[in-house]
């Protein structure tokens, strides 16, 4: 047998995304290579490379269901003794969505990253290639298993767990919220596929029109991309009452990317009231990661006490 026949086995599973784009002649990037295409352009490597084309799919498109595609391809691999770690090429679009998904419904028992590309394939400056090429280091780094999902991009490798995109036109585009060693394992593994969760935008002097139509349009339960620490005002504390009262679970998170979220504030629609009428207080993930969270934990019939303790900060271990 080869040196190379004995290398530790990768899986690296395709969904679309700018890594696998090349732009047409209308100027319009579309996902158009496949795993095979795109692990053709990875220099050498010290590992066998698995391709999984699963979908090709710009992320700003995916589904809920689609997600859960993902998550479960990613099992898949999981139970495989032959596969050493696991890499998801995906868009950057929803990365923070689908990474934190296959984070909540899986126990890690082997890296599994996650990566993409801010620039298509045929940019002069396409960083699809380095970026892969540094998922598939830290794939077989088996140490990084008990991390927990993660995100190689841009030269960081960063948790799944508070993970939000910063830039949209930076190579180096992604930071987390609030980085720990690992979020406690929840392992909520019912699928998400047919839930509805809403995000709903505060701003000053918004309503609650929103609110109300996420409700008549039977939402399983809505973020709110708040203000501050998780602020909105007197008529937004009155739907998050109207909606606890109905049974339709309300996240509050907020729109500013860094930091803590603490909910101190009052005055009628401080992050406090929000609480006081109902609301669930997001201490680290922003909307698009709430909203993952909260379908997770819906799916899985978890209990008020258990949705309001994962919300909570978590810990390191």
């Amino acid at each position: 047998m080869s040196g190379q026949d004995k290398a530790p086995l990768v899986a690296v599973i395709a969904t679309g995304g700018t890594i696998a784009s090349r732009r047409g002649v209308d100027g319009v990037s579309t996902p158009s290579l496949s795993g095979e295409d795109l692990l053709s352009l990875v220099p050498q490597v010290t590992a066998r490379l698995k391709p999984v084309d699963l979908m090709a799919k710009d992320s700003s498109s995916l589904t809920l269901a689609d997600m859960q595609r993902i998550s479960d391809a990613v099992g898949v691999e999981l139970n495989d003794p032959a596969v050493a770690g696991v890499i998801v090429l995906h868009g950057t679009d929803a990365m923070e969505e689908s990474s934190l998904l296959v984070h909540l419904q899986h126990v890690i028992t082997k890296p599994v990253v996650f990566t993409g590309a801010q620039f298509t394939a045929d940019h002069p400056d396409a960083d699809g290639p380095a970026n892969l090429a540094k998922a598939i280091e830290t794939a077989l780094d088996r140490e990084n298993a008990a991390k927990g999902v993660l995100l190689s991009f841009g030269g960081r490798c960063l948790p799944a767990w508070g993970l939000y995109k910063l830039s949209a036109d930076e190579a180096d585009a992604f930071r987390s919220a609030r980085p720990v060693a690992r979020a406690a394992a929840l392992n909520l593994v019912a699928p998400v596929a047919d839930l509805r969760i809403d995000i709903v935008a505060i701003y000053p002097g918004c309503d609650a029109t929103h609110i109300a139509a996420s409700l008549q349009a039977g939402a399983d339960g809505i973020v709110l991309a708040a203000l501050g620490s998780g602020n909105a005002n007197p008529g937004i504390a009155v739907a998050v009452k109207r909606c606890a009262e109905r049974g339709v679970p309300v996240v509050v998170s907020s729109r500013v990317p860094e930091g803590l979220l603490v909910a101190s504030y009052g005055g009628g629609g401080g992050g406090y009231d929000l609480v006081a009428a109902g609301g669930v207080h997001s201490s680290t993930l922003r909307p698009g990661q709430a909203r993952i969270l909260l379908a997770a934990l819906l799916a899985n019939n978890s209990p008020a006490e258990t949705i309001l303790s994962a919300f909570g900060e978590p810990h390191s271990h």
